[in-house]
């Protein structure tokens, strides 16, 4: 049945809204859509046809071929196209916005997950370059970190995994894990995204 397809991918898109990954890409419900789409499409045109010669015609209407149920008839196709592209592009919307959220947070993209397609890694390379470009112009700005302006300048931070030594602008910190510091949040915001480092307060 028409809409069958796009109500199981939307299920599964609203399911995968609330995890932190990105899930399999749905290449064969999407497939069945798209064709879905196109057939839809199809029985519209002849179905538009169709009235076009009923209202030309001047002969008695059978029911099946009048304005009226005509109609009606292209009216609930051009619903399930609409709601069979909205759907798709919904779910397409939500695996982009997923993308970026991993571009952003990504320190390198050898760490990217198994569930992205060809397509998504394309788009992902894309957004990656993008953002390299624009940290390459505003070398000064951090376009990484959080667009909230922090609570407290400085924080406690355990180091839960060791890092190794980074530069900072009161000098060299060295992170060994289970170590504590008294840090600007600025200078490790970004490790404590990755997972590096937990804040104490």
């Amino acid at each position: 049945m028409y809409g069958d397809a796009a109500a199981k991918l939307a299920l599964d898109a609203r399911r995968a809204q609330s995890l932190d990954s990105i899930t399999e890409h749905h290449t064969e419900l999407v497939s069945v859509i798209l064709r879905e789409i196109r057939d839809l499409y199809r029985d519209y045109a002849l179905l538009r046809e169709k009235l076009k010669l009923s209202t030309a015609s001047q002969t008695p209407d059978t029911p099946e071929s009048s304005p009226k149920n005509l109609s009606g008839a292209i009216f609930i196709l051009q619903l399930c196209l609409r709601r069979n592209k909205r759907v798709l592009l919904a779910y397409h919307r939500l695996r982009a916005k997923k993308i970026d959220n991993l571009v952003w947070l990504a320190a390198d993209s050898t760490a990217l997950p198994s569930s992205l397609d060809a397509h998504d890694l394309d788009y992902f390379r894309a957004q990656s370059s993008l953002i390299s470009e624009l940290n390459g112009t505003w070398a000064e700005i951090d376009l990484a970190g959080s667009i909230e302006p922090p609570k407290d300048l400085f924080v406690d931070v355990r180091v839960l995994k060791d890092a190794g030594e980074i530069q900072t602008e009161y000098g060299v910190l060295s992170l060994t894990k289970n170590s504590q510091f008294y840090v600007r949040l600025a200078d490790v915001d970004r490790l404590i995204s990755q997972g590096y480092l937990a804040r104490l307060s």
